[in-house]
């Protein structure tokens, strides 16, 4: 019997993820044995320090992609959200699962809105995109650096750490532990992270046999989504770390796509393509070429030298 082993952090949305991934194998080829290899990261060990700090989202990865290079594994399974733009050598991204909810979630004590919140209040978060977009809207609260796995952020919550913070939708809905007080954010103005709510799996380049086997796990417009929102990523710099947000609104074979640039001041800088799905990655060069021509090149100049 032919066993297909999956690389998988040791988060539990991780495993979860990674589950997901083996159980629909395990469905479309009930003839190979699906294992996991759950793996601890530098990104999930160091939690005293941004990830900006640390080195991007990319250290989520790093032990994950070394065991499909020494042949511990044959795939990993990754939030796209944390994959940077650029692949290693010897690897490759073989599948797109389909999107779950894109959006991000405020998570607020009591269910108060961000426009509610009082002046002041405390607001955990560590990432880049999400700060400057509350600072965008709430200049007067105060954002103090929260890591961890989705329960520990929650909890921060619950137990008065902090007065608020925002996650991933998908996260929190896949691992049914929604808050009942939880807020979607419209993303008409609150845009997520490239790739947020995507689940991609990873693989050898060249290794057509597990090629062939998670070849269709993808979905098209998830793919299309996926390759746009990068291409933006990929024309910036390809880092985890800038405070990018940007989705792929489909309307049928139509893309229009928002990316956003921003900085911990609250200063944001918008750009819009729209075309057919056909061509994402013109999209996606259109939409990043406006953010850098519209004051983005010098954004991402002062955030870089603020990080080092």
């Amino acid at each position: 019997m032919q066993v297909i082993t999956i690389a998988t952090r040791k988060s539990r949305l991780a495993l979860w993820q990674s589950e997901h991934v083996a159980n629909e194998l395990s469905q479309l080829n009930p003839e190979i044995e699906v294992k996991l290899l759950p793996l601890s990261t530098r990104g999930d060990e160091i939690l005293d320090r941004s990830l900006a700090e640390i080195g991007g989202k990319g250290l989520f990865l790093k032990e994950l992609e070394k065991a499909i290079l020494d042949g511990r594994a044959d795939i990993a399974v990754h939030s796209l959200k944390d994959v940077p733009a650029e692949q290693p050598a010897g690897l490759e991204l073989g599948a797109f699962l389909p999107r779950a909810n894109p959006a991000d979630l405020w998570i607020g004590s009591a269910g108060c809105p961000i426009e509610s919140l009082p002046e002041g209040s405390r607001v955990g978060s560590s990432s880049l995109r999400r700060i400057s977009q509350l600072r965008a809207l709430r200049p007067d609260l105060e954002v103090t650096a929260l890591r961890g796995n989705v329960e520990t952020r929650l909890a921060a919550v619950r137990d008065g750490l902090v007065d608020a913070t925002m996650l991933a939708a998908a996260g929190l809905e896949r691992l049914e532990i929604v808050p009942e007080t939880a807020i979607q954010l419209d993303m008409k103005h609150w845009l997520p992270a490239p790739g947020q709510g995507i689940i991609a799996v990873q693989q050898r380049t060249g290794d057509a046999s597990t090629g062939n086997l998670i070849a269709p796990l993808t979905c098209r417009v998830t793919a299309c989504q996926a390759q746009a929102e990068r291409e933006v990523v990929r024309i910036l710099g390809g880092d985890c770390r800038m405070p990018l947000a940007v989705h792929a609104f489909m309307d049928g074979r139509q893309m229009r796509l928002h990316a956003r640039l921003g900085d911990e001041t609250g200063k944001l800088i918008d750009a819009e393509s729209r075309g057919s799905r056909d061509d994402v990655r013109k999209l996606g060069r259109e939409a990043a070429h406006s953010l850098l021509e519209n004051g983005g090149a010098e954004l991402l100049e002062r955030v870089n030298l603020s990080q080092n």
